[in-house]
């Protein structure tokens, strides 16, 4: 992984530590060099333009800061910003491309440094983010 991509990484999860609204950036593999790199540069605040940008038939890495208040029961309604890397792998993505991104998985999330992957396979996966989010805060 390139040291620009690296430092952009760190950049991000440090800088959305505290952010108020959802902060996410798409990475993909570039097939011609395989290096890891973002896809633009573009942090989207709202999960409706995230999905928006998500191809149908290609993988992406999707790194996501998302401000969440938990419920009393789970800690009286304090702040959380959970850290995620969203392993998006649409089921239309040829074998080459599935075994590329699973092979460069570990890589991201460590260079990342996030909390958990969250698989998901559509963008319409993306409607039910809170509620996974959630469930292991």
């Amino acid at each position: 992984m390139a040291n620009e991509t690296k430092t952009k990484l760190r950049k991000f999860r440090l800088g959305t530590s505290r952010a108020k609204d959802p902060q996410a950036v798409i990475y993909e593999i570039d097939k011609k060099t395989l290096e890891v790199r973002a896809v633009d540069d573009e942090v989207y605040s709202d999960v409706q333009s995230l999905a928006d940008e998500l191809p149908d038939h290609a993988p992406r890495f999707v790194l996501l800061s998302y401000p969440l208040t938990l419920t009393p029961h789970q800690d009286s309604g304090r702040q959380s910003v959970p850290y995620v890397m969203l392993y998006y792998m649409p089921i239309t993505c040829n074998s080459e491309v599935k075994m590329l991104y699973a092979g460069a998985k570990e890589l991201v999330r460590n260079t990342s440094e996030v909390g958990r992957i969250i698989e998901i396979d559509s963008a319409e996966d993306l409607e039910d983010i809170e509620d996974k989010l959630k469930e292991h805060s």
